[in-house]
């Protein structure tokens, strides 16, 4: 073997050891990353069950305060009925002693008014045995027609005092 033959072997020897220690590098350095990867990926996963732990955590304490909300609403609807019901059952009844003539509305009068025109008189008769402020009996359509107005506002109270214990119960 010639000289440059030997050079040129020695040349073709050392760029294969050259080659094979850069491959060698590269394996190194790819069982780093490769390691550093897995790592990462396992506390990634780990922040991930973390955070999907406490979305559920946060998901169920809504569906209790919401289930709460509709139980008290449940509630206050129950109740509201039952007003509601309880009202007109008095109405019903007081509409009925109005009928029979069980019971007369009457009506406060101010004897000392001279403008209404009316003449009852100012002094207390010996014959009555009320030492009240004078009365006027109203006729049974109009004691029938106040009756009416009164328990439509009756109504319109409850169902307002519904509405504003909806309102406080789902702020």
């Amino acid at each position: 073997m010639t000289p440059v033959q030997k050079l040129a072997g020695l040349a073709v020897l050392m760029l294969a050891l050259m080659a094979s220690a850069a491959g060698v590098t590269w394996q190194v350095q790819d069982w780093r990353m490769g390691k550093k990867l897995a790592e990462q990926a396992g506390l990634h996963q780990g922040d991930l069950a973390s955070i999907s732990m406490a979305a559920a955590a946060q998901a169920r304490a809504e569906q209790d305060k919401r289930l709460a909300t509709e139980q008290q609403l449940a509630i206050q609807d129950q109740q509201h009925i039952r007003e509601l019901s309880d009202a007109q059952r008095t109405q019903a009844a007081l509409r009925d002693r109005l009928a029979t003539a069980d019971v007369r509305l009457s009506v406060l009068i101010d004897a000392t008014d001279t403008a209404s025109g009316c003449n009852v008189p100012t002094s207390t008769s010996a014959v009555g045995v009320v030492h009240a402020a004078r009365r006027a009996q109203l006729d049974p359509p109009h004691a029938q027609r106040i009756l009416a107005i009164t328990g439509d506002g009756d109504n319109a109270v409850i169902a307002l005092r519904a509405c504003q214990a909806y309102v406080r119960a789902i702020k």
